[in-house]
């Protein structure tokens, strides 16, 4: 972890034991949950984090036996019947995410889209509020069209978490996702290259895990996680997806975006028209 900032009250705690008790152990169980998610990221031997919407999927998972969760703001969107791309609010997000921590005693991540326009001081604050230990934040501006950040400027964005996150002595698990190639911007024949070198900023700036999102073929695949300096997020479907093809192809972490909520639907949906 990087050196804690001296004047935030709760950092302070862990080193000088300034605050009480109860405020230090919050701070010490935090940083060892985020320090367990940052461990479990090995390439080649990918830890999937099921993307979970509520604390009844969180516990299915948990139970199941995975070693952490990512909260997706799809499902959740979905779930609180509001459009996904930021049509919920960051106080949305913040009243859900509770009761998922709340539920399970595994690491938490969180996805924030692209920061629902608020600082990167108060989304980490919010989501240290809410036990989480984790965040995903993507390069499309949902409240400016759509539009991509640009590299450096999605780069600054991650730098700024993680200043923030050092001067709350937690080191929160900071995955910068890009959408290039999920959107097929550009140019087919440098577009990998271009995802590559945007990542490869939000890795400089304090990234911990790098996630150019989409369903690629193993060759791209297998390159991304070759020229990318930093452990590789891959999406999957649960119905479908292999972890150990994805594996063989170098990736470290796996999470399934909006794709199991929607298997769950389709299941549903069969065992509803029984009924019909």
């Amino acid at each position: 972890m990087r050196a804690i900032a001296a004047n935030n009250p709760l950092a302070e705690a862990v080193v000088w034991g300034m605050t009480s008790t109860a405020d230090t152990a919050s701070v010490r169980s935090l940083h060892d949950k985020a320090v367990t998610l940052l461990r479990l990221h090995v390439p080649g031997d990918p830890v999937i984090l099921p993307t979970v919407w509520d604390a009844w999927s969180a516990q299915l998972a948990a139970d199941a036996g995975f070693a952490g969760l990512t909260v997706g703001s799809h499902p959740v969107a979905d779930s609180i019947g509001k459009p996904d791309n930021e049509g919920m609010t960051f106080a949305d997000l913040l009243a859900r995410v509770p009761q998922i921590t709340g539920a399970v005693d595994i690491p938490v991540s969180v996805d924030i889209e692209s920061g629902y326009g608020q600082e990167p001081r108060r989304l980490i604050e919010g989501l240290l509020s809410v036990g989480a230990v984790g965040l995903n934040v993507e390069d499309t501006v949902h409240s400016e069209g759509g539009r991509l950040r640009e590299p450096q400027e999605h780069a600054d964005f991650v730098g700024a978490l993680r200043a923030a996150a050092d001067e709350a002595g937690v080191h929160v698990v900071v995955n910068a996702r890009t959408d290039l190639l999920l959107k097929k911007i550009g140019d087919e024949t440098d577009r990998v290259e271009r995802a590559v070198s945007r990542l490869s900023l939000a890795a400089a700036a304090g990234a911990d895990v790098l996630y150019p999102v989409g369903f690629h073929d193993a060759s791209t695949t297998r390159r991304l996680t070759a020229e990318l300096p930093l452990p590789v997020n891959a999406i999957a479907t649960p119905a479908e997806g292999d972890r150990a093809e994805l594996a063989d192809l170098g990736v470290a972490r796996v999470s399934f975006g909006p794709t199991l909520q929607a298997n769950l639907a389709q299941r549903a949906t069969e065992l509803f028209g029984r009924w019909r």
